[in-house]
């Protein structure tokens, strides 16, 4: 899809993020990194590449009844009026919203809470990136995987790719997999932190609660990854996993660290344990003091 031009410079109009802090102010809620100006800067990237876009009447609907709701629930409520005012097909939305995005980022971390822009995309993906009523009939899956791995390097799509594992976990795990060896690091991350059982503000995955076993390759994939913001992931999700099964997360540390875990490894099992070290569990304290 062309980039719009105005037509009185005939210079593109580029896609830009609204003003955001590089991290969490104190007194300052979430919240509002999804109001009016937001709302409107994601007006206007649509309207640039889809002249036809009804701006104003998404922007009136998006902001109806926004002001009580948090920051997920108000990501979720502008998805909702996306879903009013793109086109009705959903691949053709799709479309529209990623040839709207800003370009994407390759280092790790650097994005600080702007990114928290892309919310309602990662929603709009979410809610209605299944169901081929809304896709001609056609099964969007593919579509939508390509849109979270659009996504996941300017925000994240560590929460929208939760619907797909619950609803098609296999299919989805598949795709996952094709994505542990991508060089962009957000990606990679992805692999990790949106199969994590119990996922901060996210949907819970239930089945991997009971058996973490269907994502014991990604972890293994990713244990000595390059990067320290997956590596970290990693950590945390194995955290995850020592909350409901603790044997088994610590019998695995046990066997990296006789094997001659890197430097790197060892610094992912310290941090992978240090909450049950911290609460007096003898077996964590002992893995973390082997680890240092």
């Amino acid at each position: 899809m062309a980039m719009g031009i105005d037509r009185a410079s005939m210079t593109p109009r580029v896609p830009t993020l609204p003003p955001a802090p590089s991290s969490i102010q104190k007194g300052t809620p979430l919240k509002h990194l999804l109001g009016q100006e937001a709302i409107g800067c994601l007006a206007q990237n649509i309207q640039y590449v889809d002249p036809d876009f009804p701006a104003s009447r998404f922007c009136e609907s998006a902001l109806v009844g926004i002001e009580p709701l948090a920051i997920m629930q108000r990501g979720l409520h502008i998805a909702k009026a996306l879903q009013a005012f793109l086109p009705g097909n959903y691949e053709e939305a799709v479309q529209v919203l990623m040839a709207s995005l800003t370009p994407e980022k390759s280092e790790a971390e650097e994005m600080g809470l702007a990114g928290f822009f892309y919310l309602p995309h990662s929603f709009f993906v979410s809610e209605y990136g299944q169901d081929d009523q809304h896709n001609g009939g056609n099964d969007p899956f593919e579509t939508s995987m390509l849109a979270l791995h659009a996504l996941t390097m300017r925000f994240t799509s560590e929460f929208a790719i939760r619907t797909f594992l619950i609803q098609q976990q296999e299919r989805t795990l598949e795709q996952v997999d094709q994505w542990l060896t991508d060089p962009n690091p957000h990606v990679r991350r992805l692999c990790s932190e949106g199969t994590r059982p119990r996922l901060p503000w996210g949907k819970r995955i239930a089945s991997f609660v009971a058996d973490s076993r269907p994502t014991w390759p990604i972890r293994e994939s990713l244990k000595d990854d390059p990067s320290l913001y997956v590596r970290r992931s990693v950590a945390n999700h194995l955290g995850d996993i020592a909350k409901d099964h603790p044997d088994l997360v610590y019998t695995t540390f046990e066997r990296w660290l006789q094997d001659g875990a890197s430097t790197d490894l060892q610094w992912l099992i310290r941090h992978a344990v240090r909450y049950p070290a911290k609460q007096g569990d003898a077996r964590a304290r002992k893995i973390r003091a082997a680890a240092s």
